[in-house]
């Protein structure tokens, strides 16, 4: 038996899978807690929290900073009705741990009662770290910023959870706009362990620092990367999905397509990706970056009636088609087979990654595999897109070189 067992290593252990799978663990496990990139000057002392915009969002942001820092807390939001979900949710995620024997009674009432809620911006004076979670707005969160100067001392970090909009941008009409940095988590919260720490054109090396102590107190693992629009993951995906669309509009059934790319291993394919995310954010994510790159990014119409239809997705809650989605959708009658599905999307994505790389938006191939494993669900055994693209020889064959370098840059 033991022989066996030694023969069937010797024969697994060389194979691709293994050796991604030994590359992702090394990135995920050891390579990101070393926090690459990090200053090496003194982060500043965190003793009182913010989370402007109480949504959906907004209030697991509330709740993961609470069991994580136990430190007090302010959530701050226009809307009372709004604050009172959020206290819902941050109240409710404790008793459930209660409930389940993690946290006793006494710890819970304690941390719940390190929690404000209020609706105006005087609340948040003390503040050391502040948080915004509001609608994916240049203006809107300015302006949320701008109030916030007002009230709290200049040492204060400003974080902002947008998912494609300038932190530089965001940050440029204040008056500490060093204080500035991006903070983007994914969705849902507690669940995927990326923060993408992104570092706007005046952020300053003590707020950099503290982004990733703040990140690593709670327990998630952070990536640096530049102020580049829609910044790594969403960058990455949005190219991914937009062969994916052309392949819908053309003929190609929404199974047919989710089916070819779920055999890459991809935990779920683009169209049951759309229903999570939601088609909106997906159509606002790819309009920052046609208004970036219109030579490589667009907005499919298709996918913009659906959103506009106010329909989660194409599926239904039963995971069957909503045939109300599939009618909106107008097709010729030019289906893709599964393998040009993937090789298209494939294709995309490695063009998109090497100018991420060429642009300087993450000094290193590692950092990209890093985002897209622990903030996308790439799976483990494909090793991120980058050295699944290396393995494959995709990457040979479009640029004549790997992207994975022998030498870590880190």
């Amino acid at each position: 038996g033991l022989a066996r067992e030694e023969e069937a290593l010797a024969e697994l252990l060389p194979a691709r899978q293994a050796q991604a799978s030994v590359y992702s663990f090394n990135l995920t496990q050891q390579r990101v807690g070393r926090q690459p990139w990090k200053p090496d000057v003194p982060s500043r002392a965190i003793g009182k929290v913010g989370v402007i915009g109480a949504g959906l969002m907004g209030a697991q942001l509330g709740a993961l900073f609470l069991q994580r820092t136990e430190l007090p807390l302010v959530m701050k939001d226009i809307d009372e009705a709004v604050l009172e979900k959020a206290r819902s949710h941050i109240e409710g995620a404790l008793d459930e741990r209660v409930a389940k024997g993690r946290m006793s009674a006494g710890k819970a009432a304690f941390l719940k009662s390190l929690v404000s809620y209020s609706t105006e911006d005087g609340a948040l004076q003390g503040a050391d770290f502040v948080i915004e979670a509001v609608l994916e707005s240049v203006a809107l969160k300015q302006k949320i910023f701008g109030a916030l100067e007002e009230v709290v001392t200049p040492s204060c970090v400003f974080a902002t959870n947008t998912s494609s909009l300038s932190v530089t941008e965001i940050a440029s009409p204040l008056k500490h706009p060093e204080r500035v940095v991006g903070f983007h988590f994914f969705n849902p919260v507690k669940v995927l362990p990326l923060v993408e720490l992104v570092r706007g054109g005046q952020t300053d090396d003590a707020t950099f620092a503290t982004a990733f102590d703040v990140s690593s107190k709670l327990g998630k693992s952070a990536v640096a990367c530049s102020d580049a629009p829609a910044f790594v993951v969403n960058r990455l995906l949005t190219r991914f999905l937009a062969p994916c669309f052309e392949a819908a509009s053309a003929g190609t059934s929404f199974e047919t397509i989710d089916r070819a790319i779920e055999a890459l291993g991809m935990p779920m394919g683009p169209f049951k990706l759309i229903g999570l995310v939601g088609p909106k954010i997906a159509i606002h994510t790819a309009e920052s970056l046609q208004a970036a790159f219109p030579e490589r990014f667009g907005t499919d119409e298709n996918l913009k009636r659906l959103a506009d239809s106010g329909l989660p997705g194409v599926y239904g809650f039963d995971g069957e088609i909503n045939e109300e989605a599939r009618a909106l959708w107008e097709t010729r009658d030019a289906a893709w087979s599964d393998e040009e599905v993937r090789q298209a999307a494939l294709r995309a994505v490695a063009d998109e990654a090497k100018r991420l790389l060429d642009e300087g938006v993450v000094a290193d191939a590692r950092d990209i595999d890093t985002c897209m494993i622990l903030g996308a669900g790439w799976p483990f055994f494909m090793g991120g897109i980058c050295m699944y693209l290396d393995q494959t020889g995709l990457s040979q064959e479009l640029f004549d070189r790997r992207l994975v370098g022998a030498r870590d840059l880190a």
